[in-house]
């Protein structure tokens, strides 16, 4: 034996065809073990968010897997009133593509573009789930981004990201020191899986001049009946008429930010869309219920420093759990940074959403006069 998993091991000697090399899925004449490039920094992510229909659950998961790193990582946040627990895992990534577990974390792909299941197991921060996310709006495919001449440092091709997202919705129970809730109905949650090179990846080490955080803009999260705003999107339930997506042109935004910690708390914004129309959403954060993303890896970890794709060392799984009554600490864990809101649009149609932000950065962005953004 080599130290490897008993999978790994069994499919050693047949390197480098792997498992999903038995189903019919190849788009090229290499096996999927074979990276279409050979940048270290390649990923394939997924990403959720979701909570309960009242309000008093918020719960983020990622994870990601570096095929030219052999590297594979995941991280659970469970926020529960301010009562904010991370968990986070790392192993080698190995011959089987199609097991998504690391650690306790332990996604299950169901139906792709359908349904996914989400599992936590239990683990030293005493928080476990079990959700099943049923997708309700129509994926569409995002179109990678890339232009040779912008790549960093001249003359490299620059990163590229594609991809697509939805909403769902969200059923299944959350355990918080072995008291068990079940999510009422109208629990909701919104997803994405991306592909492609950089958005981090190593972290300063790797980042070849480029960027870390994913700008100052942050984005927001938001499903009404009738429509579902996602960043950049307008997405439409199944069997809507409208096909595919709108395009939301840049918005106008007014921030309110906590005065001690320049963390998020309200905002009124406005988007525009490419018929001339125009929705204000009206956003306001939601007691302490919010995600704070360097838990799992963005911009590095509060305590560690490790950034998403740069730990190298054995399996592990760590954690920590934080009480967000207190400044300090909301100061200290800050940065990717999803608030759950109370969304009232002005039509009077009020739901729960996510608005995300890069704390300070958008408080910074605010107060310099940056266009498109103002206090409130």
């Amino acid at each position: 034996m080599n130290g490897l998993p008993i999978d790994d091991e069994h499919f050693a000697e047949q390197f480098p065809l792997s498992p999903l090399d038995d189903h019919l899925i190849h788009q090229t004449p290499d096996p999927v073990r074979v990276m279409w490039t050979g940048d270290p920094r390649a990923y394939d992510r997924y990403w959720m968010v979701a909570h309960d229909a009242g309000g008093d659950i918020l719960i983020a998961a990622g994870g990601s897997f570096y095929p030219n790193l052999d590297r594979a990582e995941a991280y659970a946040v469970v926020n529960v009133r301010g009562r904010h627990s991370a968990v986070r895992s790392f192993r080698r990534l190995g011959a089987d593509r199609a097991d998504l577990r690391v650690g306790p974390i332990a996604p299950q792909v169901v139906r792709g573009l359908r349904e996914w299941r989400f599992v936590l197991e239990p683990n030293e921060q005493g928080v476990a789930y079990d959700l099943t996310f049923t997708d309700t709006t129509r994926q569409v495919f995002r179109e990678p981004l890339s232009n040779s001449a912008t790549g960093l440092p001249p003359g490299r091709r620059g990163d590229v990201t594609s991809g697509f997202e939805s909403f769902g919705d969200v059923s299944g129970w959350v355990e918080i020191d072995g008291s068990r809730t079940t999510l009422a109905p109208g629990s909701i949650g919104t997803r994405d899986r991306h592909w492609g090179t950089g958005r981090g990846v190593g972290g300063p080490a790797m980042s070849l001049g480029g960027r870390l955080h994913v700008g100052t803009n942050g984005n927001a999260f938001v499903a009404f009946p009738d429509r579902a705003l996602w960043g950049d999107r307008l997405f439409y339930r199944f069997g809507d008429p409208r096909k595919g997506f709108e395009k939301v042109l840049k918005p106008t935004r007014r921030l309110r930010f906590e005065p001690d910690t320049q963390v998020f708390t309200e905002a009124v914004v406005d988007y525009r869309f490419g018929d001339g129309s125009i929705d204000r959403l009206h956003y306001e954060k939601i007691g302490q219920q919010t995600a704070f993303l360097r838990c799992g890896m963005y911009g590095g970890t509060p305590d560690g420093d490790i950034h998403q794709g740069s730990y190298d060392g054995p399996d592990l799984t760590e954690g920590e759990t934080f009480d967000l009554h207190r400044p300090e600490t909301r100061i200290g864990i800050r940065g990717l940074d999803e608030h759950l809101c109370r969304v009232t649009r002005d039509d009077g149609t009020t739901v729960l959403g996510i608005y995300q932000t890069i704390d300070p950065l958008a408080y910074e962005a605010c107060v310099s006069g940056r266009p498109g953004w103002d206090l409130l």
